[in-house]
């Protein structure tokens, strides 16, 4: 047991919650992924869907800071768009000046450079950049024709869904349905996510079209299970939304946390998202 405790602080975005700690006395993660997992557990410890730590940036002509964060079962994601605007109110509530002074930061990740722009209201708008549609990018084996896997039907537990895949720096395999609140996540979830068509595992979107510019959603998320929010899902799910003629650039994702707002750019191909980050609470643990 390690009797030296370790300060972290804890914050959601829309109820998907993270641990945040301030890692930038090294390079790399200073817990191992299963102590990460045990920090997550909501019985036996401080409880949250993932661990994020505040890096140094390893390269500072591109990036301000550099972003970690170990899933709840230990596994590492590529990014995390409610883990990212949690990360941007945690580098203002350190009092980490922005470089640019007005509330932006350049967030390295695996899935490339983020920038985060927190402002005063409580809420983090985070440029995701651009959508990745290429099936062997996100990546997954169902394209047929072509390159992209649009409306594409796939056989899951005896039934036909109509899947569109998308990337945000991590794989979204994305499904409209008549009705969100009738979908048995916990059991269907972890079927797409282990599907053999997708070698990376999935993320997995189930979508209810209320108006083209509303979206209902619910989340499988790979790695941390049925979560109240995902920020890079929204994301890919706007995106599913347009290329099916179902939704419009600009929509309101509601999650089971509450809502997030996502602008498509058609000018720049880029993604924009909007939403809250809050902090939770700060302490010490002896957790290792």
């Amino acid at each position: 047991m390690n009797t030296q405790p370790i300060p972290f602080r804890k914050y959601h975005g829309l109820g998907n919650d993270f641990i945040l700690l301030d890692n930038r006395v090294q390079s790399e993660p200073i817990l191992s992924p299963a102590v990460a997992t045990q920090w997550c557990d909501r019985h036996f410890g401080i409880g949250a869907d993932g661990v994020i730590f505040l890096l140094p940036s390893t390269d500072t002509q591109s990036a301000d800071y550099h972003m970690r964060l170990y899933n709840s079962d230990g596994s590492e994601p590529e990014m995390c768009g409610n883990g990212i605007r949690c990360l941007g109110q945690f580098l203002s509530d350190l009092a980490l000046p922005s470089p640019t002074g007005d509330g932006r930061y350049r967030i390295a990740t695996k899935a490339g450079v983020i920038i985060p722009q927190v402002h005063g209201d409580g809420t983090v708008t985070v440029d995701m950049g651009t959508p990745i549609l290429s099936a062997a990018e996100i990546p997954t084996t169902l394209a047929t024709a072509g390159d992209r896997v649009l409306d594409q039907p796939m056989s899951i537990d005896h039934q036909s869904w109509l899947v569109t895949t998308v990337s945000m720096g991590n794989p979204h395999c994305v499904t409209f349905v008549p009705d969100v609140a009738t979908i048995p996540l916990g059991t269907i979830g972890p079927l797409f996510e282990h599907h053999p068509a997708f070698p990376r595992r999935t993320n997995t979107e189930f979508v209810e079209v209320v108006r083209p510019d509303y979206l209902k959603m619910r989340v499988w998320e790979r790695g941390a299970g049925a979560t109240l929010a995902c920020g890079t899902g929204a994301c890919a799910v706007v995106v599913a939304a347009v290329l099916t003629g179902r939704g419009d650039r600009t929509c309101t994702v509601e999650l089971p946390g509450g809502p997030l707002h996502i602008q498509w750019q058609a000018e720049t191909n880029h993604v924009l998202m909007t939403g809250a980050a809050v902090a939770v609470f700060a302490g010490e643990t002896c957790l290792s």
